[in-house]
């Protein structure tokens, strides 16, 4: 009952300008975490957009009615996409210098901006959806992606583990370098990019353990999903982020530990056991 209660009181959620979570059912209806504001004009599915989510300042355009493909034309992706082949177009994108960051598997204002400006610069209609011509453009200027293009190592360089980390099973969590590195008895197993709260809503510091884990759960105060949610903390949770995905480090999570690699993350929900070592640190 007193975890109850303390997930309840410091449950992460939503930044304004930050992410609203995914999470999915487990132990008490009163625990909570952190949410993604994702929206569509952001690399977010539609399903979780925000009035107050607002693209990232490196989008160049927002979606728009006109991201949408002409009538006549059938799209093969468009704003709000999520999919395997979204990721390749956004792989190939980034081949071709249209795209700066790793492909997330969202199609929003980022990649709509990069297909638009492909189009323009490719005697195209620059409409930011995928058509047929557009794709069969893309693929002739570019080659098939490789795992490590469809799927990089975190873009952030891994932190020099905390003396806490070397022994053990341990998610190893660097706020300065902004990574989390899965570590057994010393040793860097796998990788991830991640994100925390903001200065008036902190990811808590400190050695924890993983209380209890939900591979589905849904925010009960935000009414936000937290998919692959390893609760360490109360109500603050690794958890995968659809807006991190999205916008990157333009938001914040309110308290949790946001991870935009959802494969990679389900990859290591299914490995981390309740009772394993956390350590968030600087």
């Amino acid at each position: 009952m007193a975890t109850a209660v303390a997930l309840a009181a410091t449950a992460c959620g939503p930044q304004k300008t930050a992410p609203a979570s995914s999470a999915s059912s487990l132990p008490s209806a009163s625990a909570a975490g952190s949410t993604p504001e994702s929206s569509a004009s952001a690399d977010a599915k539609p399903a979780d957009a925000s009035p107050s989510a607002s693209a990232s300042p490196s989008a160049s355009e927002s979606a728009s009615p006109s991201a949408s493909a002409s009538p006549t034309v059938k799209a093969v992706m468009a704003n709000g996409d999520e999919s395997e082949q979204v990721r390749e177009l956004q792989a190939r994108l980034r081949q071709l210098k249209y795209m700066s960051i790793a492909p997330t598997g969202f199609y929003g204002s980022k990649t709509t901006a990069a297909v638009r400006s492909f189009q323009a610069k490719n005697g195209l209609t620059a409409s930011g959806a995928v058509d047929e011509a557009t794709w069969a453009k893309i693929q002739g200027l570019s080659k098939k992606p490789t795992a490590d293009e469809l799927r990089p190592p975190t873009v952030n360089e891994v932190a020099a583990p905390d003396p806490r980390c070397m022994t053990g099973r341990v998610m190893c969590i660097s706020k300065e370098s902004r990574t989390l590195a899965w570590m057994i008895d010393g040793k860097v197993v796998s990788t991830l990019d991640v994100r925390f709260g903001s200065e008036n809503t902190p990811t808590r510091e400190g050695q924890f353990k993983v209380e209890w884990k939900a591979k589905d759960w849904t925010s009960t105060i935000y009414h936000t999903p937290m998919p692959y949610a390893m609760f360490f903390s109360q109500g603050q949770a690794v958890h995968y982020s659809a807006d991190f995905a999205a916008r990157g480090y333009a938001g914040a999570s309110h308290g949790c530990v946001n991870v935009r690699d959802k494969g990679k993350l389900a990859e290591l929900f299914n490995q981390v056991q309740v009772g394993d070592k956390v350590v968030v640190y600087w």
